[in-house]
């Protein structure tokens, strides 16, 4: 019997590998977390696009992106075989491009509003190309670096630590940055910083490559068509239901990360948000003014107790099982998102308060998600007795991707419908101040909802888990 067949079933993770493969999704990160939370307000207050426009972009290149890039994708990583692997190799080759997308994406050329339009079609839809060709293998690198659940559990924790600290750096500095470097202009602002973001995640992808090694190996009798493989995830009940809950915790995510520019802008007062932040000032960096500072302590206090929330997620999906877990804090969380439309524009305590709770029980959900699709991987492995790592994945990838979509479109449609106008010198209609308060609160937490009420419905709970990965372990080993 092989000894490396029991070792990548068994294998212990250094803390190098677990940082090095968590610095892939810091990278991935900064590029998305920026889709999340500065899309639209690009589209409409920098690009200069009609909020209708927008809406048209962002929904149907993200569509097409999610329901033909990342299955497309899924097959070819599975089908890939190198001396490096099947995943990695993927990283490595889309480093620099992706970079380089991002740049042109949020890059504002001199064109006419037509030219305008066709340019963000084809620069976004080449960003979403590339995205899915980095980060979907990368996400099913995570199922194949070892067999052992809780080490997967562990290295699900570092990931969400990076990504957390991209969350942290593009929600807190980022808007503040494209005011500082572009003196003002939005439009240079954002092109500078976007440049140095390129480099940096360019360099951590590298990294990621260079620092992990994969061990779960399909065995060498294992053929598949596509057929068969997409035959196999539309008979996966645990796939589907992962399918549709991703797709609707990620329009959540764009529809109110994406929103809380727009509330700080015409929503919250001034005034209030001034006197609250001052005892602060002394131990904070200097700030461009107090929208950008209190946008920043707003997104960066919810941050920092969400990594809390992070560092219990392990803990807690041990004793309990992932899905309970998972179930039970987004429930939660979207408690301390509806209370939003409630407060008045001078409730700066109460607002900011209850960002960190929603935060707290988000970040416990956060690493579960991704843990939970590396289960339904193993569990179509022990179903049918082949596997499909990265096709299983992509199911992460269409519901991220679909979800942005039609999160970042929902966005721009409800400030079209609510009569919104971007780069306004003068206040927003009560109108339209109903529906930003809405977009930030009521709109976010349907899906959030839908989502607990699916999670029930899917099987692979604790004691599941541990069959899997017993039987799985057993098999592997024989082979």
């Amino acid at each position: 019997m092989p000894t490396n067949k029991i070792k990548s079933n068994t294998h212990k993770l250094s803390v190098l590998e677990k940082v090095g493969y968590s610095l892939g999704d810091l990278a991935a990160n900064l590029v998305f977390q920026t889709l999340v939370t500065y899309l639209a307000y690009f589209y409409t207050d920098i690009y200069g696009l009609k909020p209708e426009d927008a809406t048209l972009v962002t929904l149907f290149v993200g569509l097409f992106a999610a329901f033909v890039f990342n299955p497309v994708m899924g097959a070819v990583a599975d089908r890939t075989s190198t001396r490096w692997g099947k995943f990695r190799p993927w990283i490595l080759w889309t480093a620099v491009p992706l970079g380089l997308a991002a740049l042109l994406a949020f890059s504002t050329p001199d064109f006419s509003y037509k030219g305008k339009v066709i340019y963000a079609i084809i620069t976004y839809s080449l960003l979403l190309l590339l995205y899915a060709a980095n980060n979907l293998p990368y996400s099913a690198l995570s199922g194949v670096i070892t067999g052992n659940m809780a080490e997967r559990n562990s290295m699900s924790a570092y990931r969400f630590v990076a990504v957390m600290f991209s969350q942290f750096f593009v929600q807190v500095f980022m808007y503040n940055l494209i005011l500082k470097a572009g003196d003002g202009d939005k439009a240079a602002g954002i092109e500078k910083v976007m440049t140095i973001l390129a480099i940096v995640g360019t360099v951590m992808l590298l990294i990621t490559f260079f620092t992990t090694k994969e061990r779960v190996v399909p065995k060498p009798e294992q053929k598949s068509t596509l057929k068969e493989d997409l035959g196999d995830l539309f008979k996966n009940i645990p796939w589907i239901i992962m399918l549709v809950v991703t797709t609707l915790v990620f329009i959540t995510l764009a529809l109110k990360g994406g929103s809380y520019v727009y509330y700080f802008e015409n929503y919250v007062s001034p005034d209030s948000l001034t006197s609250f932040l001052s005892p602060l000032k002394p131990y904070l960096p200097k700030f461009e003014n107090d929208i950008s500072m209190g946008l920043g302590v707003f997104n960066g206090g919810g941050i920092l107790i969400g990594l809390i929330g992070i560092m219990l997620s392990k803990t807690l999906a041990d004793k309990y099982g992932k899905r309970n877990v998972f179930g039970a804090s987004l429930f939660v969380s979207t408690l301390f998102i509806i209370v939003f439309y409630f407060f008045p524009p001078q409730a700066i305590g109460l607002i900011f308060g209850c960002q960190i709770l929603h935060m707290f029980f988000y970040g416990i959900s956060t690493p579960i998600l991704w843990t939970m699709i590396a289960d339904v991987a193993d569990y179509s492995e022990w179903l049918n007795n082949r596997r499909a790592t990265a096709i299983i994945f992509s199911a992460m990838m269409v519901g991220l991707k679909g979800g942005l979509s039609i999160g970042s479109s929902l966005l721009t449609l409800i400030l079209g419908i609510f009569n919104y106008m971007p780069q306004s010198s003068s206040e927003q209609s009560p109108e339209t101040i109903n529906g930003i308060k809405m977009l930030v609160s009521i709109f976010p937490a349907v899906p959030f909802l839908i989502a607990v009420g699916l999670i029930f419905f899917y099987k692979i709970n604790k004691a599941m888990e541990l069959k899997l990965e017993s039987e799985l372990k057993i098999r592997r080993q024989e082979n």
